[in-house]
């Protein structure tokens, strides 16, 4: 659950950086967490489904249809939550990029300090 929520924070972290540079237009800062939120959710219940439907094109393309994916993730999320606008899917692919790197790097940093533990 903390891992989540951490998650949570990086991808509304990721947003509001990534809104800086694009085009993303939001009502109020407080819906960036918002759509950081929606977004978990969205990962959480819808992603992986259309992980294993894909395997096919992802084995084919050697896994950049995710990329696609997280792209669809950021357009539902777009979608659902009024006052959080992602204009286009240009826009979309490049911010799911973003929040891709984002949490790639926040996993990297735990992996690194668990390390540190042992």
């Amino acid at each position: 659950m903390k891992r989540q929520i951490y998650r949570v924070l990086v991808s509304t972290l990721a947003l509001f950086i990534a809104a800086q540079f694009l085009p993303i237009m939001s009502a109020t800062p407080l819906h960036f967490l918002w759509a950081g939120i929606v977004l978990g959710l969205v990962n959480l219940l819808i992603r992986p489904v259309l992980i294993i439907l894909t395997i096919p094109l992802n084995l084919i393309t050697l896994g950049v249809f995710t990329l696609v994916i997280n792209t669809w993730m950021i357009l539902l999320t777009s979608g659902l939550l009024p006052g959080f606008y992602v204009p286009g899917f240009g826009v979309a692919f490049l911010v799911s990029i973003i929040v891709s790197l984002a949490n790639w790097g926040f996993k990297v940093l735990i992996q690194l300090d668990n390390r540190k533990m042992k």
